[in-house]
């Protein structure tokens, strides 16, 4: 199985929008794939459990499936930082059952598994540790997204340098334009292109219509996908 762990430059960046695209470019090209959603805060009651829209996102997007508590196995109701959310329902997320549900999902097959993270790459999951631990411990590759807006060369940049620190391999990265009135917008993806030591996997631009993937030779690569 290969997985790979897909961080954003900060929260609403559109990580789901892009790891959903990237399980459906995988189906198209006939690659098992599955979607993992390990922590999820912001949720509503259904079907008698809560869920979160973008752990369906996931698994609506994939072709491997799985239980819902199997994709997104901690769902916290309320949408603010998940330590806190975990701390006020009585619980405390750690490390191993992390890898204990990352694990499992493994069982059931998929060629690809896409983790998708929460917030940003420094996120709490307790009061000493971070998601960002995890990736590490579990040795992911990153699929950096960076939301292409004001302020994305400075948020990369800190992300990219926080990465290398940890000793965690950074395979490539996707500019999702979520401000559609971005200014110079070229200009600024050929900066991020000279600064980021990594490759431009693909860009997805602001479509209020079909969603869109603009894809590079560095992402049919990593998946081994030949066109």
């Amino acid at each position: 199985m290969s997985a790979f762990f897909i961080t954003g430059t900060d929260t609403e960046v559109g990580k789901t929008h892009i790891t959903a695209l990237l399980l459906k470019f995988l189906a198209q090209h006939k690659r098992q794939a599955i979607g993992f959603k390990p922590i999820a805060a912001g949720a509503e009651e259904a079907f008698g459990q809560l869920v979160n829209d973008d752990a369906l996102t996931l698994m609506e997007s994939a072709n491997v499936h799985g239980k819902y508590e199997q994709i997104n196995p901690i769902c916290l109701a309320p949408p603010i930082a998940p330590h806190i959310a975990a701390q006020q329902a009585g619980i405390e997320i750690t490390l191993d059952e992390l890898s204990h549900h990352y694990h499992e999902l493994a069982k059931l097959g998929a060629e690809f598994t896409l983790v998708e993270g929460a917030g940003g790459w420094a996120l709490p999951i307790n009061d000493s540790q971070y998601l960002c631990d995890w990736v590490q411990e579990e040795q992911l590759p990153v699929i950096l997204v960076v939301g292409m807006k004001l302020g994305c060369l400075n948020h990369a940049i800190l992300t990219t340098h926080a990465l290398k620190a940890q000793g965690v391999k950074c395979v490539g990265w996707v500019a999702n334009q979520v401000d559609p009135n971005m200014a110079n917008f070229d200009e600024n993806l050929e900066s991020l292109r000279k600064r980021i030591d990594a490759p431009l996997l693909a860009v997805a631009p602001y479509s209020e219509e079909k969603a869109k993937l603009q894809i590079y030779a560095a992402l049919t690569d990593l998946f081994g996908i030949h066109l």
